[in-house]
């Protein structure tokens, strides 16, 4: 009986180790190879939920044009998620979020602002934006970020 509910309890805990790696939210991130702060970013995605498939490019300004991102919304890294573009140190909330805006291609934090996912440095901040790009080339805020 003992071995009966031994196996029942290893049989329940490895169901739920599968349903929690089901919900994990694929995304595809594409970065140099010697980038600190990706790496930083990709382990607050993976915290939140998502699960990175990491891609290292010998391009990037070749792989972001290809991808539709604007030099004006450039940062270090360019992630993929449902045909869409992620480009440098987005909060996972936003990337999230984006799945409900079907008038974007994608969302970007411009620039490597300091205190964002993966820039964090002691507390300090900058204020910044997320900007989304929609289907007619035009940019939108969709969430602001005040310094500390």
């Amino acid at each position: 009986m003992r071995t009966h509910l031994r196996l029942l309890a290893l049989s329940a805990l490895f169901m739920s180790s599968l349903a929690q790696a089901a919900d994990l939210i694929p995304i595809e991130v594409h970065r140099d190879a010697n980038c600190g702060c990706c790496k930083k970013w990709i382990s607050h995605l993976e915290a939140n939920g998502f699960k990175v498939e990491d891609h290292i490019e010998a391009d990037m300004s070749q792989f972001k044009q290809l991808h539709g991102v604007p030099p004006r919304l450039a940062s270090c890294h360019t992630a993929l998620i449902n045909g869409k573009f992620v480009e440098g140190h987005v909060p996972a909330e936003q990337i999230l979020a984006l799945n409900k805006r079907d008038d974007l291609l994608g969302i970007a934090a411009p620039g490597m602002p300091m205190g964002s996912p993966g820039m964090e440095m002691d507390g300090m901040s900058d204020a910044y934006q997320v900007i989304g790009l929609s289907k007619i080339g035009t940019d939108v805020v969709v969430a602001q970020y005040p310094a500390h």
